[in-house]
């Protein structure tokens, strides 16, 4: 699109107009008065001069070609990792050794810069130190209680007392659990069903206090899987008052899988989706089909979102490609792929897109369906 075409547009946009006519950051820049997306809102934002980034070049092209004249000025992020030093063994390049709420906050500008930033903070550590899981919560706790927007899960393993478990999450100010497979005495543990890593006793006391639920779920067909239905369905219909957030957009990174499954689950008032790092439009645009849009929530899967390369749907599984996957050399040039988070929220845009979505769809997703299940004003 030309200036002179841009010129000769009405001064007023709605997102789902930039969305059509293929206007970027970069080109509304060239208006002044062009409003895209309002004024932008970085309250709970770092100062810029305290910032930190790993974006590259090719990452701020992405944002303001594909992502700027689409995301909202409030996002709340529901699937977001945090981690304290010395608990997790992996070396994330260009991170700190440790990410609190400061650093978060900092670093998400990366792929929704401007923007004020709220989250639900969940555990990260390495399978080999889980003995650090208490101090893993800990730090959760501490950072949460850094604003008044942010809420906390608490990392469960299936042995864990589910009135000790109460009792720790009550301490430590935090509103839900998160579980994963990897804690399962399964093995291989990719296979295991539901209660074999999140027990119903534990899921009675969430739904005993009105507390969410982050599940990972796993086997190779995700919501596709009978047992993974069957559980879902009998946890969800069981503890009403408990609300289960199935991540990943349903883990379906097949988007067959979401496609044949989330037919069987319709009807549960209390399961929801949280879209992060999945990078497949139709995964997101069949919740919204089949579910509706009013159930799911953005999550960016930080730190993930800041790794390059992303999620494919191949056969009925898909596989990830990442920075130092060899395959960016093509015959038409070398890629230079971007941040995963960058790449699910051009998914995100494409399915709200082809679903019509209004503008106020695509702010539910972003903060207001968070907000009123986390009762975050």
């Amino acid at each position: 699109m030309t200036l002179q075409q841009l010129n000769a547009l009405p001064r007023q946009l709605t997102r789902r107009d930039a969305i059509r006519l293929g206007i970027g950051g970069a080109l509304a820049s060239l208006l002044p008065n062009l409003a895209v997306n309002g004024p932008a809102v970085a309250a709970d934002s770092p100062k810029d001069s305290a910032r930190q980034s790993i974006a590259t070049e090719a990452d701020r092209s992405f944002f303001a070609r594909e992502i700027e004249s689409f995301l909202p000025d409030k996002i709340f992020d529901a699937h977001a990792h945090l981690f304290k030093q010395g608990t997790v063994s992996w070396d994330l390049k260009g991170l700190p050794p440790q990410v609190g709420y400061p650093e978060y906050q900092a670093l998400i500008q990366d792929i929704h810069p401007k923007r004020r930033t709220a989250a639900l903070f969940l555990p990260a550590f390495s399978p080999d130190k889980k003995e650090l899981l208490p101090q893993c919560n800990e730090w959760i706790s501490q950072q949460v209680a850094q604003s008044k927007d942010c809420v906390g899960g608490f990392f469960v393993k299936p042995e864990d007392d589910p009135e000790w478990v109460r009792q720790e999450v009550k301490r430590l100010k935090l509103r839900g659990f998160k579980c994963y497979h990897t804690m399962a005495a399964v093995t291989p543990t990719w296979e295991t069903q539901i209660p074999d890593y999140l027990p119903e006793q534990l899921v009675k006391v969430a739904g005993e206090e009105g507390w969410s639920i982050t599940l990972h779920m796993v086997r190779s067909r995700a919501v596709a899987d009978e047992g993974n239905q069957r559980w879902i369905e009998r946890y969800c219909r069981q503890y009403p008052h408990m609300t289960l957030i199935l991540a990943h957009s349903a883990r379906g990174f097949q988007p067959a899988h979401n496609i044949e499954g989330l037919h069987n689950l319709k009807g549960l008032d209390n399961l929801y989706f949280d879209t992060s790092a999945n990078c497949e439009p139709i995964a997101h645009q069949a919740i919204m089909r089949i579910i509706g849009h009013e159930k799911m929530l953005y999550g960016s899967d930080f730190h993930v979102s800041h790794l390059r390369g992303r999620s494919v749907a191949v056969a009925d599984s898909f596989l990830w490609l990442y920075e130092e996957t060899p395959v960016w050399k093509e015959k038409q040039g070398t890629i230079k792929p971007v941040m995963i988070g960058l790449e699910n929220l051009r998914s995100l845009k494409w399915a709200c897109w082809s679903e019509r979505l209004s503008d106020h769809a695509v702010e539910d997703i972003f903060w207001n369906n968070a907000a009123k299940l986390f009762g975050i004003s």
